[in-house]
């Protein structure tokens, strides 16, 4: 676990679906990738982890970011994975959450980044977190995009 409490960043998309969010979730993972950051990407299941396996390749001309589907007990090699695992001991400087709920593990990360899209349920959901982190004393930021 941290020493520091992490800082939690929403990022609110104009768009609604899962495709604006994994698309959004590349953009930023290749931009902390660059800053020699850590990231796990927290899923929703094995279909959305192959998804964003696959589009971590392809979501740009040119961009390469190294990156692994992780289990419960990984080791964690890549400098970006994916999971969904609830019972991790992965930890690191970036945790994207795409879940519906916060996972357990989040506060062994530095960061935490909740993506948002403009779906009325994603908001719903997105408010429900937001109101956990803001209830327990959690630094956040929002990001309206």
């Amino acid at each position: 676990m941290n020493a520091a409490t992490p800082r939690v960043d929403f990022y609110v998309l104009p768009d609604s679906g899962t495709g604006a969010r994994l698309n959004f979730t590349c953009r930023l993972t290749e931009k902390v990738y660059k800053l020699d950051t850590r990231v796990h990407a927290h899923v929703c299941g094995a279909a959305q982890a192959r998804q964003l396996d696959e589009l971590l390749w392809t979501f740009r001309q040119g961009s390469f970011i190294p990156h692994e589907i992780t289990g419960t007990t990984a080791e964690q090699t890549a400098p970006v994975t994916i999971g969904h695992a609830s019972e991790v001991t992965l930890s690191g400087d970036l945790l994207i959450n795409l879940a519906e709920t916060i996972p357990p593990f989040f506060d062994q990360f530095n960061r935490v980044a909740e993506i948002i899209d403009s779906a009325p349920e994603s908001k719903q959901r997105g408010r429900e977190r937001f109101g956990f982190y803001r209830d327990n004393g959690y630094e956040i930021k929002t990001h309206n995009l």
